[in-house]
């Protein structure tokens, strides 16, 4: 007997035309598990009640499958989970800390999140980087018990003991909670330095660069989101969050050519690539046709994912390359530093829709360095042209 709540997804899943992969997936998936027993319960499903559970993938897929199949309202989950998530965190936190934490995550970082969301989309990473800046300030509100200090009597020698005594640059991020305490006047003026400019540590040699691109366009036993998705990459080092949520919708085709939309401007495509991206937006890749219709028409992913309507995340695709012998940083930090070299800071970012002021260090440091190399390599090159007629 079907639980009254799940009939709509019932309809949807016998409406799939994978039903052996459908009647798999309510005998073994934990996800269906998990969707029975929220089903059971007294309540109607809704996000508030996805929102009380422990976050876990199962929790997420259980909620976009939902989303998917217009069960329930769209929201925009990078940000709206993030509340659930911190109570999770301050399960075990002293109630001082719960008390400073939550009014800095909504009325501060989640408010202006959402006021940036309303004009544009928001980046896939968004959840990530305000998780981030909340953790930073839970770790130092714990350094302070630990140091047996108050908030109020933080100092700037403390700020900078506490930042420099870390392993990692994380702790830079602390920078948002000293600006919401200081204009809360719970503390003093604090200044946090930036977070130190380090160069590109990963680069392919032009050579090797070239080799797997044209691995990329000729290689057919490569999968084909594995090709086209490295090409972009080699080609133009999208980020991974802006490589994955490409749709067909970013596809330009005027006469013979096909552009790509990255950032503001379009891209020019080689036939090669275009072919591909053209096959990805046309024919779904084998296994990803998800089992659950979608409620509503919108435009498909070129990369999807195994979570309904949901792109690939960018760790499963950067480990689709890198299994296949494309380091994503790698090929990202070799393609831009070529563009770099090319390009005026203004015209790079708005061909790869990074930000401008990345766009100027990018610059910056493709005149310096990169162009050095160029040098150097050329100058081999006519060495060894040099080499070879003085032993014909």
């Amino acid at each position: 007997m079907i639980p009254e709540q799940l009939q709509p997804l019932a309809t949807a899943l016998a409406a799939t035309p994978a039903p052996f992969q459908a009647i798999q997936w309510i005998r073994e998936s934990p996800n269906s598990k998990l969707l029975a027993r929220l089903a059971t319960e007294d309540r109607p499903l809704s996000h508030e009640l996805l929102d009380e559970l422990p976050p876990s993938r199962n929790q997420r897929y259980i909620r976009q499958l939902l989303v998917h199949t217009g069960f329930l309202a769209a929201r925009n989950e990078d940000l709206e989970r993030i509340p659930g998530w911190l109570e999770h965190e301050l399960a075990d936190k002293p109630a001082s800390h719960a008390n400073l934490a939550r009014p800095f995550l909504h009325w501060f970082l989640l408010r202006r999140a959402r006021q940036r969301a309303a004009v544009r989309r928001y980046p896939a990473s968004a959840d990530r980087d305000l998780r981030r800046r909340v953790s930073v300030a839970l770790e130092l509100l714990a350094w302070l018990d630990q140091q047996q200090m108050a908030l109020e009597d933080l100092t700037q020698e403390h700020v900078d003991d506490w930042i420099t005594g870390g392993t990692s640059q994380r702790r830079y991020l602390v920078r948002y909670f000293l600006s919401w305490t200081a204009s809360r006047q719970l503390t003093g003026k604090l200044t946090v330095p930036s977070i130190p400019q380090q160069e590109p540590q990963t680069l392919l040699d032009e050579d090797d660069r070239w080799s797997l691109l044209q691995r990329c366009f000729t290689v057919d036993t490569m999968p084909l989101d594995v090709r086209a998705a490295g090409a972009i990459t080699l080609l133009f080092g999208p980020s991974a969050e802006r490589l994955c949520n490409l749709t067909p919708d970013h596809l330009q085709v005027g006469g013979e050519h096909t552009h790509l939309m990255l950032g503001r401007h379009p891209v020019l495509l080689p036939p090669r690539l275009a072919g591909m991206l053209h096959q990805l937006a046309e024919e779904p890749l084998p296994g990803s046709r998800s089992l659950f219709a979608q409620a509503t028409a919108g435009p498909r992913l070129l990369f999807p994912g195994l979570v309904p309507g949901k792109p690939i995340s960018t760790h499963a695709m950067t480990q689709k390359l890198n299994r296949h012998g494309i380091s994503v940083r790698a090929a990202r930090n070799s393609a831009l530093a070529a563009l770099a070299a090319d390009l005026p800071s203004p015209i790079l970012a708005d061909l790869t829709g990074m930000h401008r002021h990345t766009a100027i260090r990018w610059v910056s440091y493709a005149r310096r360095d990169w162009a050095e190399y160029l040098a150097a390599r050329a100058d081999e090159a006519r060495q060894t042209g040099r080499d070879q007629k003085e032993s014909s």
